[in-house]
């Protein structure tokens, strides 16, 4: 079985932060997102694995050079930012065609990715893995085939709209809708290959545990939910959970208080008399006496001398 991560995107969202990190080595419970994805692919029993960059690359290169994994991994590094579409080609290339998994690097989701891959069927040009999931739901369905991306499909019986959830088995034809070697947009590959009479398959799940992470919000609520045990599946990714979450050496002074959703980095240091409610603080970070912090996220090594709300402090 083969799989792809698409790591390559920019976190506009995220800034200032993926100014200094890439959003797919933003730590989740202290792990960098992709290596949690990655762990999650190798259990799942996938042997070959390729992975784009583009945006602060040689970090995303370094920590993949520096993990024992237990699959062949391959690197894409794109010398421009191909997009969804492009890099999804790019990838294919390296993986020899189809099918192969692909899931998006800014998730967080307790999927069974095996169950995911077998359930692509030839007569498909791509699998895609939909849920129930206001806003975010545009994908058109009738049966187990998706029949319409956006705006209602004119004269085709269709349910319900549902959401993408950045999982999908892309089948070797799909690549013929993907030009090479220039940046292209996979909804509008979807779109054309529908239009030209393809199959674009379904695959509804319900009753899991999924989050985004592209913007603050997003990422504190992806720790909130993981500290209230909403993922019991994804648990022994990331040892005991306990709320506060901490990494190791960190110090805590008298008096703290904390609000519940909190997550300490290692080495993180939090003075005598402050409150965390909802917040993720990163490695080093210094939080100093009376300090009150709420829905914030705080980066790696700051200082934090004051109190905010909904700030990302870098």
């Amino acid at each position: 079985m083969k799989a792809a991560i698409l790591a390559a995107g920019l976190g506009t969202r995220l800034r200032p932060l993926t100014e200094v990190v890439p959003k797919t080595l933003w730590p989740v419970l202290n792990r960098p997102l992709l290596g949690l994805l990655l762990a999650q692919v190798e259990d799942a029993g996938f042997l070959q694995v390729a992975v784009n960059t583009y945006h602060l690359a040689g970090q995303v290169q370094q920590f993949l050079a520096g993990q024992p994994w237990g699959f062949n991994l391959s690197v894409s590094q794109e010398a421009e930012l191909l997009g969804t579409g492009g890099g999804l080609k790019r990838l294919g290339e390296i993986l020899h065609g189809g099918p192969f998994l692909a899931v998006n690097g800014d998730i967080v989701s307790d999927l069974d990715l095996a169950a995911v891959y077998r359930s692509h069927r030839q007569d498909a040009i791509s699998t895609l893995v939909l849920h129930d999931c206001p806003p975010y739901n545009q994908v058109w369905v009738a049966g187990d085939s998706v029949v319409g991306i956006g705006e209602s499909p004119p004269g085709r019986p269709a349910g319900p709209p549902l959401a993408y959830t950045g999982v999908q088995v892309v089948g070797p034809r799909m690549l013929d809708y993907l030009p090479a070697g220039e940046p292209y947009d996979l909804v509008t590959a979807w779109r054309q290959a529908l239009a030209a009479g393809e199959r674009l398959a379904a695959l509804t799940v319900a009753g899991h545990f999924w989050q985004d992470l592209g913007t603050p919000a997003a990422y504190l609520a992806a720790h909130r939910r993981l500290l209230q045990g909403a993922a019991p599946g994804l648990a022994h990714y990331f040892g005991p959970l306990a709320d506060p979450f901490l990494g190791a050496g960190v110090f805590v002074e008298a008096g703290v208080q904390f609000g519940g959703g909190v997550c300490l980095g290692s080495q993180v240091t939090i003075g005598a008399g402050a409150a965390l409610r909802n917040t993720v603080v990163w490695e080093g970070a210094i939080i100093e006496a009376g300090v009150v912090l709420e829905d914030c996220l705080v980066a790696s090594g700051v200082r934090v001398q004051r109190a905010s709300h909904g700030e990302m402090l870098v």
